[in-house]
């Protein structure tokens, strides 16, 4: 009832401070047109009840104390300007003495504001009080409160674009943190995670902390995805789903979800105790602006008010959707969990634990299970506790199920908030505007997360260790170095998603068990098939993409009966940033999560021998390679044909290699890489043998998984692999030559990296230099035995 009050205040006190830009003329109609308002709202305030009255009279008393003082500011018929420059345009005797009235007036102002704030905190308070008819029923169909309109949110200038300026208050701080839940589980929930966490950081302005309840592998993707992505004032705690199923594993649910769908239940017991107030999200969320709108409707929750929630747009809890349809109880179409306020600090007091078990308890002896999850047992407890929810407008959940009645809001609603795929069938969903809010999604889904990493204005950012350290090492560079660019990339992190698609495999029991290892960028995509066919043991693959290129795979991989086959192929997203193709530390991501013994270090440009998994098996058995430092090498040889009949044994092999079909590989430009493998050994050998190292000598080998990492400093084309195999060398491996196993390089075309080392004089120079310094630090490291490393290249 006091909103005129409210917003006369707020509008004059805009023009008064600064004068909004206003010439002398349009103030005294601003200050005429206050007195007008000002007697109008008195008129107002005399027809009304005494509660009412009193109230009114409390706040507008000092409005009107305000226009006395703010039209004392003037002098013979002319306005006082507060600020100087102004003041001093209009009165270039600008003194001491006007500076002291109007540093009084500005005080007497204070007071009279801080004033107001109190008389409103006290109406506010009796409000509360007030009994609960004069309060309206905030639980019923859509009102200008609920959705369609929302007048007390236009007033309020919560809602962007539609709300007039003066009506505008700060309810949300500018480095105010938001706390953001979600409940995450499996490889496609983590992917959903990252498009809603990318569509909220996009809008935000304030500082957010995501609470993420995750099972086992999302908090392996999700935790290794925001300590590489390092957002600026975005911090992220884990909670163990798995933890938790005792707590909700009772319940039959039929839903989609699955167990974790129920999760949300136990946000009281799960979250912080200290948590007062939580925003709760499910994955299949997308925001269309800043989520600190949503986080300022807390303010409006009264009295018992815990749950804000949007009405439900289907009729599937009015039970006419078919014949026999029987839902849980709820209250008119009841609500939809897809987003949540929750004030954790009144839930916990009114025991919400009992509240909502002894609900469940109850319904489900006559409802057997659950359909739709938790949002079943929160419309149940609400049904029997109207009072609990604040109604959110329908635009903070716009819900597209194949039934919704989402058109509703949307239709009079232009300033969409919150859309929401609550169907298992997601962007596939019939809707007869489905282009428009995929389109709205294709755009977070695709965009360059790099973008995101941006400070906040006038927010200081938590002390983050590994950020700290990285700028430290960043600053130690000479970035007047012709070759700063080679060395910045060694310390850049990349954005790293883990675990792309589904994974599943457990490794043989007997401990052989060995994983092919490679890397590879979007132009070599079209080897992925043929190395499945080839290669049935486990496989990990590092791809180097963007964020549009990484969806494009993922269509491209969802298409493939050969790729959706394999459960056993970790994809591992590394997000582009910077010139270069760091493709030594591609193989160490990849190298990093296998979950085998052995690994098979090769490129996605070689296709194995068949049969090379179950043969490598059996090698490191005969080899000991458990209680030995051997690296096992296969054998490289290359084709120029592009349509190559594959030979499928050795002898077939050597038969190409004599009609010319096959060579070794490189021979013809880089022969020193490979030479020391004895081609010539290799063809009448029957049992492996050892092999030296030599200068340059870059072979692919098999390893145990505790072999030392690629060198990140070697990006783009040269001595990527050459490094590492020196390293190996260093470390006293024992280089084995297998007599029975190959692979085989398939033509393509040159990459962008060995074009540029081709073309630019000073990408070689600076690949000398880096190389020089890698020898340094090997000499450091090995001391005496390193040696020999500087001599082999003196005489090569």
């Amino acid at each position: 009832m006091h909103q005129p009050c409210v917003e006369y205040l707020s509008c004059a006190r805009k023009y008064y401070e600064g004068g909004q830009g206003l010439h002398a003329p349009d103030r005294e109609t601003a200050l005429g047109l206050g007195i007008a308002t000002s007697e109008r709202m008195l008129g107002i305030c005399r027809g009304r009840r005494k509660f009412l009255a009193a109230s009114l009279s409390l706040l507008c008393i000092p409005a009107i104390t305000w226009i006395y003082l703010f039209a004392g500011s003037f002098e013979d018929g002319k306005p006082v300007s507060l600020s100087p420059l102004e003041s001093q345009a209009h009165s270039p005797r600008y003194s001491a003495s006007s500076q002291r009235e109007r540093e009084s007036l500005e005080v007497r102002v204070r007071e009279v504001e801080e004033e107001n704030r109190a008389l409103r905190r006290q109406l506010s308070l009796a409000q509360g009080r007030a009994p609960a008819h004069r309060r309206g029923n905030h639980s019923k169909t859509y009102s200008m409160e609920e959705g369609t309109g929302d007048s007390e949110n236009l007033r309020a200038g919560i809602v962007a674009g539609n709300s007039s300026e003066c009506g505008q208050q700060p309810v949300v701080e500018k480095c105010e943190t938001i706390h953001v839940a979600i409940v995450c589980a499996g490889y496609n929930a983590s992917r959903d995670v990252v498009t809603l966490v990318k569509s909220v950081l996009f809008h935000r302005r304030n500082p957010l902390h995501f609470h993420l309840i995750a099972d086992s592998t999302a908090e392996q993707i999700l935790a290794t995805l925001f300590q590489t992505w390092m957002v600026p004032a975005v911090r992220v705690d884990f909670y163990n789903a798995d933890e938790l199923k005792s707590e909700v594993s009772w319940i039959p649910n039929k839903h989609y979800s699955g167990i974790y769908g129920l999760m949300k239940l136990v946000l009281t017991k799960t979250l912080p105790a200290n948590l007062e107030r939580v925003i709760v999200l499910d994955t299949d969320i997308t925001f269309a602006t800043d989520i600190a709108e949503l986080w300022a409707v807390f303010h409006k929750f009264k009295g018992q008010q815990v749950l804000g929630l949007v009405e439900n747009q289907s009729d599937w809890y009015l039970g006419n959707l078919w014949k026999n349809h029987r839902p849980w109880p709820a209250l008119g179409r009841g609500y939809n969990t897809g987003v949540i306020l929750l004030l954790l600090d009144k839930l916990r007091k009114m025991k919400w634990e009992q509240m909502w078990r002894l609900t469940a308890e109850r319904e489900l002896m006559g409802m057997l299970s659950t359909s739709l999850a938790d949002q079943d047992i929160f419309n149940a407890v609400i049904k029997q506790n109207p009072f609990l929810v604040y109604q959110l407008p329908c635009f903070w959940n716009v819900q597209l199920s194949d039934h919704t009645r989402s058109e509703q809001c949307y239709r009079d609603v232009s300033d969409l908030k919150v859309i929401h795929w609550n169907s298992p069938k997601k962007l596939r969903v019939k809707n007869k505007h489905v282009e428009f809010f995929r389109n709205l999604y294709l755009t977070f889904l695709e965009y360059d997360g790099n973008l995101l990493r941006r400070e906040l204005f006038g927010c200081p950012s938590e002390a983050d260790v590994n950020s700290e350290n990285l700028q430290k090492q960043l600053s130690e560079l000479d970035e007047d170095d012709l070759c700063y660019e080679f060395r910045r990339e060694r310390f850049t992190v990349h954005r790293t998603h883990l675990y792309f698609l589904h994974y599943e495999y457990e490794p043989a029991a007997d401990g052989t068990d060995v994983t092919l290892v490679a890397q590879l960028s979007m132009d070599r995509l079209q080897m992925l098939e043929a190395i499945c066919k080839h290669w049935e043991g486990p496989i990990s693959l590092a791809l180097y993409l963007s964020d549009a290129e990484a969806q494009q795979f993922l269509r491209y991989a969802q298409g493939s009966e050969v790729l959706m086959g394999r459960h056993n192929v970790g994809y591992h997203i590394v997000y582009k940033e910077g010139q270069f193709y760091p493709v030594n530390l591609l193989r160490n991501v990849a190298m990093k999560h296998i979950s085998t013994p052995y690994m098979f270090l090769s490129d996605i440009d070689f296709l194995p021998m068949y049969g090379l998994y179950e043969y490598l098996r059996k090698s490191v058995i005969q080899l000991d390679l458990a209680n030995t430092k051997k690296a096992m090498i296969v054998p490289a040889f290359e084709t120029l044909r592009y349509r190559l009949s594959f030979p499928k044994s050795k002898a077939e092999l050597l038969s190409m290699l004599d009609m010319g079909t096959l060579f070794t590989f490189r021979y013809h430009v880089w022969t020193k890489g490979h030479a020391p493998t004895n081609f010539a050994k290799w063809r009448t050998a029957t049992t492996p043998y050892r092999v030296e190292w030599e200068a340059d000598f870059e072979p692919y080998v098999v390893v145990r998984r505790d072999c030392p990492e690629y060198d990140r400093r070697f990006v783009g084309f040269g001595w990527n692999k050459v490094a590492h195999i020196m390293e190996l060398d260093a470390q006293e491996y024992e280089f084995t030559v297998l007599p029975n196993a190959y692979m085989i390089h398939m033509p393509h075309a040159p990459s962008f990296d060995i074009t540029k080392f081709r073309s630019n004089k000073q990408y070689r120079i600076c690949l000398k230099t880096l190389k020089e310094e890698f020898q340094q630090d090997m000499s450091r490291r090995y001391g005496f035995a390193a040696l020999k490393y500087l001599t082999a290249e003196n005489n090569s």
